[in-house]
């Protein structure tokens, strides 16, 4: 069994410098200003204190990949390492995989009429480099690993409690509800 590639975010570390999208942008030759595969959330208002984080998020890579089965024409891909990319060639831009998506990592780009998305740079890993947001991250909070078995909780940190993590994703869960219930 090939081991898989896990990007590990160490959010007590992460400053919102925002170094990792600037190169995930530079390394995708991407222009446009809302498109962006490697995102850095400012999270705060969540409790009480006036705490905030940085939260670097990308696509999770997720197994099963919804993105992949909800591409009509197999664009989206995912490697028998566990990477999910987007085939370009094959993209017609429909957005199938940007509905699927339950984390809203896919962008469409209206300059190429295609899905941009995190591949974690897969040509530069096959050539023995790590993605680019994280050979350039300034303060070391992302990591590139690869595992036997995926981790459960991708984004732990000593100073976010689980109650103030929960919080954030369930505005997700939220939509999702209100979404199929008002089909």
């Amino acid at each position: 069994m090939r081991k898989k590639p896990v990007m590990i975010i160490d959010l007590d570390r992460c400053i919102g410098c925002l170094s990792c999208e600037v190169a995930c942008k530079q390394e995708k030759g991407l222009e446009t200003f809302n498109i962006r595969p490697m995102k850095v959330f400012r999270v705060e208002g969540l409790s009480d204190t006036a705490d905030a984080f940085f939260l670097p998020m990308n696509c999770f890579h997720c197994e099963p990949a919804p993105c992949v089965f909800a591409c009509p024409t197999s664009a989206m891909r995912k490697r028998d390492d566990g990477i999910v990319y987007l085939q370009e060639t094959l993209c017609i831009g429909c957005k199938a995989c940007i509905i699927a998506c339950p984390y809203g990592a896919i962008t469409f780009n209206p300059n190429t009429m295609k899905v941009e998305k995190c591949d974690y740079c897969y040509k530069r890993v096959d050539n023995g480099l790590l993605p680019s947001c994280v050979s350039k991250c300034v303060t070391n909070c992302l990591y590139f690993v690869e595992v036997d078995e995926v981790p459960k909780d991708r984004h732990r940190a000593s100073r976010i409690n689980s109650d103030l993590l929960s919080k954030l994703f369930d505005w997700r869960r939220t939509l999702q509800t209100c979404a199929l219930s008002s089909e």
